[in-house]
């Protein structure tokens, strides 16, 4: 074939439907649900920090990129429900691999990656976020920085939100609101139906606005506010 071989790909091509290329950054394409972006902290519906400082996000974090440091919550003004919260919350982007272990490992549900993944930095301090930046506002919504490019809806479809609300290969939980409520947004509809033929009886039971389970077939046991055991 020599040099003909190289026509031949090319008229292959000759009456295929094109792909339009988008006016980037000015338009994007939409982003499938389960993209892995940047982190936020996030913040019960009365208004405390859900990261309680126990460190299982750095302990599990496969990149070393995430730096936890608890401390002892304030008798008159805690900051956590819990006894302890996190003081120091640092995470590393230039080590970031998105790989959602540290939302995994969360046992309230504190850290959840959004849908935004682009940074543009012009230093490493801007890489290396503290709580400051990580914690969600007074309104629930992550607090963007100048040098991130936000859209419409990045917010909304976080990973953990995707982990807490879908079958997971069992038609029974469908439907099965898995999610503690959050300042800003409450508690987030579980995630569409999906086919049921491999449906069982009798689903889970639901989680409560704190993220109490009650006593069910599945041996869970009664919690305090907030989904933490008792302290």
């Amino acid at each position: 074939m020599g040099y003909l071989g190289g026509f031949l790909v090319s008229l292959r091509q000759v009456g295929r439907k094109r792909r339009v290329t988008t006016q980037y950054p000015a338009q994007k394409a939409p982003k499938p649900a389960r993209v892995h972006g940047r982190h936020v902290l996030n913040r019960y519906e009365d208004g405390m920090e859900k990261c309680i400082g126990c460190e299982l996000c750095a302990g599990v974090c496969p990149a070393r990129c995430i730096f936890v440091r608890g401390a002892d919550n304030p008798v008159d003004e805690p900051v956590s429900p819990g006894e302890r919260f996190g003081f120091v919350y640092e995470i590393n982007y230039l080590r970031c691999i998105h790989c959602d272990l540290c939302v995994e490992a969360c046992p309230t549900q504190a850290i959840t990656e959004s849908k935004m993944f682009e940074f543009s930095f012009t230093n490493r301090e801007d890489a290396i976020y503290t709580k400051a930046e990580l914690v969600v506002d007074d309104e629930g919504r992550p607090r963007q920085q100048p040098w991130e490019d936000w859209r419409e809806g990045e917010d909304l479809l976080t990973s953990a939100w995707m982990r807490a609300t879908s079958p997971s290969g069992s038609a029974a939980y469908e439907g099965v609101v898995g999610w503690n409520g959050e300042l800003g947004y409450g508690v987030r509809a579980p995630e569409a139906d999906q086919e049921r033929k491999d449906a069982v009886s009798g689903p889970p039971t639901t989680i409560d606005e704190h993220g109490d389970h009650g006593d069910d077939d599945h041996g869970h046991d009664d919690h305090d506010d907030h989904g933490h055991g008792a302290h």
